[in-house]
């Protein structure tokens, strides 16, 4: 079964060498699933969250006008299996030929689907096998001290979240 999932932000954690490492925090089944990425994927993820518009297109945005001009659309995103440590994800897209929708499925790295769907806020789904091995309870993370989203860390650049340890976490690679 698959659950509905929101990011939740950008988080900072610490690896089992003692270095900061950035992971996109999605919120499903009340519990949270961070995802360790790069920096330059994280500040993907963020800077589509924040809305703030770039002179020229990122590669995600580009990915987007591209799809859009050749009359396709993505429909969802699926964090769908988490194997030694790293997780999977696939996107849904869909394309009209003649009036008639093709759809089709890619592999896709967690970052890369998730930095689409926020691009173009469609649903993010996240299976019950990755939420059963690698998610967490909200209150091992500091989103704001109530639990809920920290008001304007989603469309800020500036320090993400904080996290104590994500060593025991998985990646994408």
């Amino acid at each position: 079964m698959n659950h509905s999932g929101e990011v939740e932000g950008i988080a900072v954690g610490v690896d089992a060498d003692g270095d900061n490492i950035p992971a996109v925090v999605v919120a499903a089944r009340s519990e949270y699933l961070p995802i360790v990425v790069t920096a330059d994927q994280a500040r993907a993820i963020q800077l589509a969250l924040s809305g703030e518009p770039f002179e020229r297109p990122l590669t995600h945005d580009l990915l987007v006008e591209i799809l859009t001009e050749f009359g396709g659309a993505i429909d969802r995103v699926r964090v769908d299996d988490v194997a030694d440590g790293t997780f999977y994800a696939k996107i849904d897209a869909e394309r009209y030929d003649n009036g008639e929708p093709q759809t089709f499925v890619f592999d896709a790295r967690p970052s890369d689907a998730i930095a689409l769907a926020v691009r173009v806020d469609c649903p993010i789904e996240v299976a019950d096998a990755v939420l059963d091995e690698a998610g967490q309870p909200p209150d091992r993370f500091d989103l704001g001290g109530d639990g809920s989203r920290r008001e304007g860390t989603e469309g800020s650049t500036e320090k993400p979240d904080d996290f104590d340890d994500f060593s025991d976490f998985g990646d994408e690679r």
